[in-house]
C-alpha cells in the first residue's frame, strides 16, 4: 500500500535527520514547568490570528450582504446534518490544537481543558455571531450544539481516560454534484472539500489498544465508523432541478480500518508533532458501505 510505505520512509528518514539533533528535539518538547515566554507566545499568536481571521470573514465574507438585527435561524434539518458534524469535527481539533499548545507551554492541565480545549467553542461562536448579524443566514442554535459536542468530545476523554481515544477523522473525493451547482457547492478542488458535503466523510476512529490495555493488538489500530451524505444540491429536501432530475437524497454510513498516527513509536518531537497534525485524515484504507441492511457495498479503497 503507497501510503504505508510512504510512510515508513517519512518515520525513518525524520528519525534519522532528527533524533541525533537534540536542540531541535527539545524545541518540540513540552515544557516540564510553566514556560512563560511559551506561554505568551501562544496567547499573543492565538488571539492575533483569530482576530485577524475574524476580521477578514467580516470584510471578505460577510461585507457584501446587508446587516441585520441579530436573529437564530433553524437549519438543523438542512444537508441531512453533515454540516453539524463539521462543527463538531472543528471544534474538537481546534480545541485540541489549543490544549496540547498549552501542554507544550507547560501549563497546568486545568488551563488546558479550560482555556485551550475551549478555543475551537469560542471561536467558532463567534463565527456565529457574524452570521446573526448578517441577512442572507442567522445564528444558528444547532451549530453552537455542535460545536459545543466537538467540545466536550475531547475533554471529557481527558477527564475520563488521560487519552484520547475516540478520534473524529475527515476524508474527502469529489463529486458531479459540484458541477451542477458550482456556486453554491465550489468550482476548484479546494473549494469542493469545504464546500460540497457530497463528498465529506466524517470518521469517529476508535484505538483498539485503548480499550484492550495488555493485549497484542498493535497499538496504532483503530477501527473507524464513518458518515456522508449524496444527491444534495441544496440545503433542504426540496432540490431545485439544476439537470433535468432531482437526485435522491441519502444517508451512508462506513466501517474501515485506520491509523493513530500519534501511537507510531518515535523519538523525534518533531515527527510527534507532523503525526498529530496529520491525524485529523483518515487513512485510505478497504471499507464497507451501509446504504440500508440489505445494501452493501465494499471499497478496495476509499477515502
Amino acid at each position: 500500500m503507497k501510503f504505508v510505505r510512504a510512510l515508513f520512509i517519512l518515520t525513518f528518514g525524520f528519525q534519522i535527520g532528527y533524533s541525533q539533533n537534540s536542540q531541535f528535539n527539545n524545541f518540540f518538547k513540552p515544557a516540564d514547568s510553566l514556560n512563560l515566554k511559551r506561554q505568551n507566545t501562544i496567547i499573543i499568536s492565538e488571539s492575533i490570528l483569530a482576530a485577524g481571521t475574524l476580521a477578514a470573514l467580516n470584510q471578505l465574507w460577510y461585507a457584501d450582504y446587508p446587516r441585520s438585527k441579530f436573529h437564530f435561524i433553524n437549519d438543523n434539518f438542512e444537508w441531512l446534518q453533515m454540516d453539524k458534524v463539521g462543527h463538531i469535527f472543528s471544534s474538537y481539533h481546534l480545541g485540541r490544537l489549543g490544549s496540547e499548545m498549552l501542554k507544550w507551554s507547560g501549563s497546568s492541565r486545568k488551563d488546558q481543558l479550560i482555556y485551550g480545549a475551549g478555543l475551537g467553542f469560542a471561536f467558532l461562536t463567534a463565527v456565529e455571531v457574524l452570521d446573526g448579524y448578517s441577512s442572507q443566514w442567522g445564528a444558528s442554535s444547532g451549530d453552537i450544539m455542535a460545536n459545543a459536542t466537538g467540545t466536550a468530545l475531547y475533554v471529557s476523554q481527558e477527564l475520563l481516560w488521560k487519552e484520547q481515544r475516540i478520534i473524529p477523522k475527515f476524508s474527502f473525493h469529489t463529486t458531479k454534484f459540484a458541477e451542477l451547482r458550482p456556486e453554491v457547492l465550489g468550482k476548484s478542488f479546494s473549494e469542493q472539500i469545504l464546500k460540497d458535503y457530497n463528498g465529506q466523510t466524517y470518521w469517529l476512529s476508535v484505538n483498539l489498544h485503548s480499550f484492550a490495555k495488555g493485549s497484542k493488538i498493535p497499538k496504532w489500530l483503530n477501527i473507524a465508523l464513518g458518515y456522508s451524505a449524496n444527491g444534495m444540491i441544496t440545503g433542504n429536501a426540496q432540490n431545485t432541478n439544476f439537470s433535468g432530475s432531482n437526485p435522491a437524497r441519502f444517508r451512508q454510513f462506513y466501517l474501515s480500518v485506520d491509523i493513530d498516527l500519534t501511537k507510531i513509536n518515535t523519538d523525534s518531537r518533531f515527527l510527534k508533532t507532523v503525526f498529530s497534525v496529520l491525524n485529523t485524515v483518515k487513512v485510505p484504507a478497504p471499507t464497507l458501505e451501509f446504504r440500508r441492511f440489505n445494501d452493501i457495498k465494499h471499497h478496495f479503497i476509499y477515502f
